[in-house]
């Protein structure tokens, strides 16, 4: 029988531990028996297609929105009776920039310092616009801010009461690379101090930048693991193939033996299947002269674009929109 001691010790490894969990909206199972397990100072990518389930998975797993059933901890607390500790310990940034523009920066932090009733409010807000390098800018005025400029804003008040774990939902939308980039060291600085992130994002170069993924599609999760983990989990063999009228070809390998999927990617069309000699024979038979084949190894979205694929296949035709 495990130890007391034993639970606690693995306990306090986790940030987040569940198990089953499920969420209906009226006739709608928007998360379906989702259990999930991301480590301290983990940066852990939650990605999947709108309407997949990803935010109401987020707010079951931190106690902000209470499952149907199924169980689990979040930094250590119960999901189900103790949700205003970790509430406390959380913070959380939505997609949608939730600041005032008339406010400058350092009185929107300031009002959210006094929300969370810190004591110090003046010390906490120097030291937020200090570390998100907003100290040059702090008299400025929120709605003038660019996007990557709010996005660090929006980070700074999630930061204030010093959280254990972040919540970040799709935040780097709409934001230029340079400023996406910038954010992702931080979030990896954040992760080194032992800060646990929890992301939901569509941009492959970040979910390769997070240190676990999890896919999750119209409410089940697909795939769960390291990158790599998660493209080997597929088992998928993939060809690339440059040359003429690569549409045409694309129409062509549509049910061929082996051929699963064809995803345009630049000047090559990448072709994608779990039976590799049958996709090897099918593109040999109908690629044809002035195209040239070659083995290309499986992309995080080549895995990605194949799971959507196979769960909408799986669902059927979606009538109504679910939350995300």
């Amino acid at each position: 029988m495990e130890t007391s001691h034993a639970a606690n010790g693995r306990a306090q490894e986790l940030a987040i531990d569940v198990r089953g969990l499920n969420k209906h909206f009226g006739d709608k199972h928007v998360v379906n028996d989702l259990s999930m397990q991301v480590a301290r100072g983990e940066i852990f990518g939650f990605l999947g297609p709108n309407g997949s389930g990803k935010t109401t998975s987020i707010r079951m797993m931190c106690g902000l929105l209470t499952p149907d059933s199924g169980e689990g901890t979040c930094l250590g607390f119960d999901i189900l009776s103790e949700a205003d500790q970790i509430k406390r310990r959380v913070g959380y940034m939505t997609q949608k920039f939730s600041y005032w523009d008339d406010l400058s920066i350092r009185e929107n932090l300031d009002f959210v310092a006094r929300v969370y009733g810190m004591p110090d409010r003046r010390n906490a807000v120097d030291r937020a616009l200090e570390d998100l390098g907003l100290a040059t800018r702090s008299a400025q005025l929120a709605g003038s801010l660019s996007g990557g400029w709010k996005q660090r804003l929006a980070l700074a008040a999630c930061l204030l009461h010093e959280p254990e774990l972040l919540l970040l939902d799709e935040p780097t939308a709409g934001v230029d690379p340079k400023a996406r980039r910038e954010f992702w060291e931080q979030l990896h600085l954040l992760a080194a101090r032992g800060i646990s992130v929890l992301v939901s994002t569509h941009y492959m170069d970040e979910a390769e930048r997070c240190h676990k993924l999890a896919y999750i599609a119209y409410g089940k999760l697909l795939a769960q693991g390291t990158a790599d983990e998660v493209v080997a989990s597929q088992q998928l063999s993939t060809w690339s193939v440059e040359g003429d009228d690569l549409a045409t070809l694309s129409e062509q390998l549509q049910g061929a033996p082996g051929v699963e999927q064809t995803v345009a990617f630049g000047t090559a069309l990448h072709v994608t299947g779990r039976d590799a000699q049958a996709l090897a024979a099918t593109l040999e038979r109908l690629a044809g002269p002035g195209r040239r084949v070659t083995q290309a190894e499986t992309s995080l979205e080549d895995v990605f674009i194949h799971m959507m694929g196979r769960a909408e296949d799986n669902m059927g035709t979606r009538k109504a929109k679910e939350p995300t």
